[in-house]
């Protein structure tokens, strides 16, 4: 907190009622500034116990695209997605709650611009239209992670989210994971959930989360302590290596449906490139 230096003019010992009046309303003010500098870098938080990376199967989502536009990544043809895409890097209580828009200042796309490029191809939007904001409002579907401005103190800043969130998509690649098991994209076949699960266990030596939509695989989510270390997901205020509780979406087999991209013949899969932004 910053100390604002009261001028000799107005110390106690010289001071008329009214400057002691102006005095108390100094105080007050600097009092508020400095508060509000504090709750902005998510002072008035209380601290997340742990982060979920969630990442989402587009051939799953792409599928129920009925219209497209310019933000909608479904409809970029032979340039669609193939592989898992980012849909949030999110602070998490171990109670089973979450902490959203911790702080004051606004989503300013120029302090990620660096990043655009590696966002559009890992971190897209699959939808038309504007995401809600903190402020209220519509955004960008990057501007829509109010859950990201909780990750201080481990994360500081906007730039540093959404960097971190990548390097623990490329380091935890659910897509390479998948694909070195022989779970491939088709729009015939059906796979075990258990063997899905057992491939990723088998890798990050946790069990993920696993969420689906009419029988296809929509997400998986992993867990991680605050030093990006693996770490089993809660549920209520249990930790819970236990399938059985995460997997009420999910049938017994589960498809991975290959999306046709309007206007696409057919969709090729490729292993995710596994590109390294920054060392964690």
């Amino acid at each position: 907190m910053r100390i604002c230096r009261v001028p000799d003019s107005l110390s106690p010992s010289m001071a008329s009622p009214s400057s002691l009046l102006r005095l108390t309303v100094l105080a007050a003010v600097v009092a508020a500034v400095a508060i509000a500098g504090e709750a902005d870098d998510g002072g008035n938080q209380r601290e997340f116990d742990y982060f979920k990376l969630t990442v989402q199967w587009p051939g799953t989502f792409c599928r129920r695209t009925r219209h497209c536009c310019s933000s909608n990544a479904c409809c970029r043809g032979s340039n669609a997605p193939a592989e898992f895409t980012i849909h949030g890097l999110w602070p998490d209580y171990n109670d089973g709650t979450w902490p959203a828009c911790c702080s004051r200042s606004r989503f300013n796309e120029k302090e990620i611009s660096t990043l655009v490029g590696a966002l559009e191809k890992y971190w897209p939007s699959l939808s038309c239209g504007s995401s809600s904001t903190c402020h209220g409002g519509k955004g960008s579907f990057w501007a829509h992670e109010k859950h990201g401005t909780c990750s201080f103190p481990v994360v500081r800043d906007e730039y540093n989210y959404f960097l971190t969130a990548l390097n623990v998509y490329f380091k935890y690649n659910v897509t390479k994971v998948l694909n070195d098991a022989g779970y491939l994209p088709s729009n015939t076949e059906k796979y075990p959930l258990g063997g899905i699960v057992s491939a990723i266990q088998n890798a990050f030596h946790v069990t993920p989360e696993i969420a689906c939509s009419n029988g296809a695989l929509q997400e998986v989510r992993l867990c991680f302590y605050k030093d990006f270390q693996p770490r089993e997901c809660a549920v209520g205020s249990i930790l819970l290596p236990d399938m059985s509780l995460l997997k009420s979406s999910c049938p017994k087999y589960v498809s991975l449906p290959a999306y046709v991209s309007p206007g696409q013949a057919k969709t090729e899969w490729t292993s995710s490139s596994v590109l390294q932004v920054e060392d964690l």
